[in-house]
């Protein structure tokens, strides 16, 4: 017999964006939309902007999303969230977030979507996978917070999937797969989190890569001086990467506010303030 929460319709929504040059700008050549997300392109300058708005408020169980993201030869461009992706409580499939990423030669794609904020029993299953051309360039920065600190859910019993695979010039240069379950306990363990309630990923692909590391941990160096967040970052096989976690999430999102400085040398977007 089939339960209630399986019987109840599921959103099935896809967003397809290429990227391209157009004399000294980029601009969105192509977009397509469904299934209740939507695009929108803030006004820019050179470099083409744009947000990603879910008209459902968030995700429950079951719910599946495809993402499709490219940047042809030259273009110049950043995707972020209107807000934080809320993911409820799932009674039985996960949540479902798919992404492709795709960074043609000298182009430069930035990916950074605002937190991912995981409910009391939440259950997300995230992918993400992206091919970067030689000269090409990808910056990604995702973050989760684990629980409505202001509703009292300081130790949620949510679980997050989330599997990486990055390739450039065609070579795997970053693969990873997590897996968190019991949230809240598995955080509060001092050689997983150390009481975190707020981590993120930041990976910088491209030439510069090397460039940037000793920026990102200055950036990084002074959050951690006052206390309240933890971050570290490495150069692996020509990658930048990084990590940081923090007991709150707004402390974690000062420092990706920061990283942004070091890595894009600009602010942040607007809708992240």
């Amino acid at each position: 017999m089939t339960s209630a929460a399986h019987s109840l319709p599921r959103v099935r929504a896809e967003l397809r964006l290429a990227f391209a040059r157009a004399g000294a700008r980029t601009e969105a050549a192509r977009a397509f939309e469904t299934g209740g997300w939507r695009l929108r392109f803030p006004r820019s300058g050179a470099r083409a902007e744009a947000v990603v708005v879910n008209t459902g408020g968030g995700m429950a169980g079951g719910d599946q999303v495809r993402i499709t993201v490219s940047a042809g030869p030259g273009a110049s461009a950043l995707v972020t969230s209107q807000s934080q992706e809320k993911i409820y409580k799932a009674d039985g499939l996960p949540c479902e977030v798919r992404t492709q990423l795709e960074v043609d030669a000298a182009a430069r794609l930035v990916w950074a979507p605002q937190e991912t904020l995981l409910f009391e029993g939440a259950r997300l299953d995230r992918r993400l996978e992206a091919n970067v051309a030689a000269t090409g360039t990808l910056t990604i920065i995702e973050a989760v917070a684990f629980g409505r600190l202001a509703h009292g859910e300081t130790r949620i019993a949510a679980t997050l999937s989330d599997r990486w695979r990055l390739r450039r010039a065609g070579r795997l240069v970053f693969a990873e797969a997590l897996c968190i379950e019991d949230a809240g306990a598995t955080l509060d363990r001092a050689a997983i989190g150390g009481g975190a309630r707020a981590a993120a990923t930041l990976v910088r692909i491209g030439p510069d890569a090397g460039e940037k590391l000793d920026a990102l941990r200055a950036a990084f160096a002074g959050l951690e001086a006052d206390g309240g967040f933890e971050a570290g970052a490495s150069l692996v096989d020509g990658v930048l990467v990084a990590r940081a976690v923090s007991p709150s999430p707004q402390r974690l999102r000062d420092g990706l506010i920061a990283a942004w400085g070091a890595l894009e040398g600009q602010d942040a977007p607007r809708v992240w303030y």
